[in-house]
């Protein structure tokens, strides 16, 4: 933990890689009697991330609390910022002086996209506070207090490719994806998670998503199986009142990709490569179209 002498500032800081996720699979199996849906998904981290820097202070003669920056003007840097919300109920749960806390996004995720990037600066403010302050949470208890936050907020502490069940909570850990490049791209628009939910339990789900093969493939490092296996049930709200999304896939398997899927709730929908080449250059004409669309990879 950090500690001040009397009329001595301490100060450290650290800086946290809040990686993007996409979704390989996405079943919605049920729905709670609080209103929460339970879902059975495989998810997988990419080396897309937002830089979050989290620094603490210490012996200041007026503590400002928490305080949080981020490079886009438009995004609240209140309550209302997940983040921000994250760091409250760190000092919340652990009892710890708080001091000043500084915190600062560099976006890179698009927001309301299915990549989970709201949830994702959260969990690194979690981990950096946890290192920060030396609390020595384990992944076990950080993820406990995520869920409090959002039921992805789990997950993205963890990272890596896993299997969620529950409202998103329980967690697996799946056989390494097979590394490729993806291919990112976010229509102009953005999907409220809550409205796509409300509205699949209106819709008769009569193809579901091969899970268990789809885990079997990366046990096999199989990735021509896991891309064969892509599935996701939320398509069947946001794709067909957005036809962007249709045309993009499409586009994307027209152009060297071996699978390509609508991410979470979407809009944003990804392409999987084998070929460095060849995702490089579905990035590069896509991008003409669509701002939102970034070159990555597995991680």
């Amino acid at each position: 933990m950090l500690f001040a002498k009397k009329n001595e500032i301490a100060h450290a800081e650290t800086t946290v890689q809040a990686r993007a996720k996409i979704n390989l699979t996405l079943d919605v199996t049920g729905k709670r009697a609080d209103g929460y849906h339970t879902v059975e998904m495989v998810m997988q981290s990419v080396a897309l991330h937002d830089q979050v820097r989290v620094a603490i202070t210490h012996g200041e003669k007026k503590p400002r609390g928490i305080v949080l920056t981020c490079t886009l003007p438009y995004l609240p840097v209140d309550e209302r910022n997940l983040a921000y919300r994250a760091a409250e109920l760190f000092y919340q749960r652990t009892g710890v002086l708080c001091g000043t806390c500084a915190i600062h996004i560099e976006k890179r995720i698009p927001m309301a996209a299915g990549l989970a990037g709201g949830s994702s600066d959260a969990a690194a403010v979690l981990r950096a506070l946890n290192e920060l302050h030396a609390t020595g949470l384990t992944d076990e208890e950080l993820c406990a207090m995520g869920l409090a936050l959002g039921a992805d907020v789990p997950y993205c502490i963890r990272g890596g490719t896993m299997l969620a069940e529950g409202i998103g909570e329980v967690l697996s850990p799946l056989a390494p994806m097979p590394h490729c490049w993806v291919v990112l791209c976010k229509p102009p628009f953005g999907v409220s998670t809550k409205d796509v939910y409300q509205a699949i339990d209106a819709i008769e789900i009569a193809q579901r998503p091969d899970t268990a093969g789809l885990c079997a493939a990366l046990e096999q490092g199989d990735l021509t199986g896991v891309c064969s296996r892509l599935s996701n049930v939320m398509e069947l709200v946001t794709a067909t009142k957005r036809r962007q999304i249709g045309e993009i896939k499409a586009f994307l398997g027209a152009n060297g990709a071996i699978g390509a899927l609508m991410s979470g709730s979407g809009p944003t929908v990804y392409g999987l490569f084998a070929e460095e080449g060849r995702a490089r250059t579905a990035a590069k004409m896509l991008s003409r179209r669509f701002a939102d669309t970034f070159l990555t990879e597995t991680v």
